[in-house]
């Protein structure tokens, strides 16, 4: 398995940009149609969409860096409510077909489609984020998203006061155990005493786990109740809701993906977001479209964890540095694990 190391980050918060409607969802593309210059990165995104201050507009960040770069056409384009695979499939075809390259997939939702597009369109080089799809012409972007959240644990151990402590998820799927894994571990290895209030969303993304932030502040303020004072969650655009909720009841949000403390949409309860668990989807989206670029396109499994900067825990809130041990605490806990002194769960 190769592993793209130090790769460039890129700042998250230029999203929330008005959609325009196409028959495959919304775009916001500038660029119109085809001119017959070069065309370049294309982004087909996973529920909620642009936007979410999250995971999607972390993927249009680098999107953002490649386009300014490179200075070719881009494309990011929106999913429809309650879509099949096949609508996914004719999505990333018609970007295939139209001389994007590369396209890519985000989120683990565009998997089936992505195997049966790529064989299709051998000379387009695919990326998938989340997920593993076999091809010749597929780069397959995956996070240790475990170790994040391992991290955002020991925070929240080290913030709490009631001992009490709450994870929201999206959607019950293995991609969101992981996060649930390397928090709830994290929680504990830091203090035993500390609880941990797991909750999901919804069973399938269909239901709106990911794009209800409804469901999110509910779920969150369930937890408020039981004496939850520090709530993480991973749950897309819902988890816009967990962090209203907490900056309501004063308490904390622990975000994830993006540095959420920085999202201009989030600016009103950024006090209450003490950190979040990273992921550099924004640095992997760029390394992918820089080596179909460079022309050497990448393809296989990528895995960006701790030791290649692939994810980690921010700081921007200067709250973090107020919380007693907190600092210290998490820098013991990354150095081991990548020393391999800490081996985090991947399911709960």
């Amino acid at each position: 398995m190769r592993r793209i190391s130090k790769l460039t980050r890129v700042a998250v918060g230029a999203a929330s940009l008005a959609l325009a409607a196409t028959a495959c969802g919304g775009t916001s593309s500038e660029d119109g149609g085809d001119d017959g210059g070069d065309k370049g990165l294309a982004l087909a995104y996973d529920i909620g969409g642009r936007g979410d201050q999250s995971f999607n507009d972390a993927a249009f960040a680098g999107l953002e860096q490649a386009k300014k770069e490179f200075g070719y056409q881009t494309q990011d384009i929106e999913p429809t409510e309650g879509e099949t695979d096949a609508d996914k499939e004719q999505r990333l075809a018609s970007l295939a077909k139209q001389g994007y390259d590369p396209v890519i997939g985000v989120g683990f939702a565009y998997g089936p489609a992505m195997k049966a597009v790529a064989a299709k369109y051998p000379d387009t080089t695919f990326g998938i984020v989340d997920s593993v799809v076999e091809g010749k012409n597929v780069a397959s972007l995956v996070f240790a998203e475990n170790e994040a959240s391992y991290l955002a644990g020991v925070a929240a151990a080290k913030a709490t006061k009631t001992k009490v402590v709450g994870f929201v998820g999206g959607v019950d799927v293995p991609l969101i155990h992981k996060f649930q894994a390397g928090y709830e571990q994290g929680v504990k290895d830091t203090d035993p005493k500390v609880k941990v209030i797991p909750q999901y969303l919804t069973q399938t993304a269909e239901e709106g786990g990911f794009s209800s932030p409804d469901k999110g502040k509910a779920a969150a303020e369930g937890q408020i109740e039981k004496k939850a004072d520090v709530v993480y969650q991973a749950a897309g655009l819902s988890g816009q809701g967990v962090i209203e909720a907490a900056a309501t009841a004063g308490v904390w949000a622990i975000g994830v993906d993006s540095d959420q403390y920085r999202q201009e949409a989030l600016a009103k309860y950024k006090d209450h977001i003490l950190t979040s668990a990273l992921k550099d989807i924004d640095g992997a989206v760029y390394a992918l479209a820089k080596s179909v670029e460079d022309g050497k396109p990448l393809s296989g499994t990528h895995t960006f964890d701790l030791k290649s900067d692939g994810v980690g825990l921010s700081d921007s809130n200067p709250k973090y540095a107020e919380v007693a041990g907190l600092k210290d605490a998490v820098a013991k806990a990354k150095a081991g694990i990548i020393d391999g002194s800490i081996k985090v769960r991947s399911e709960p």
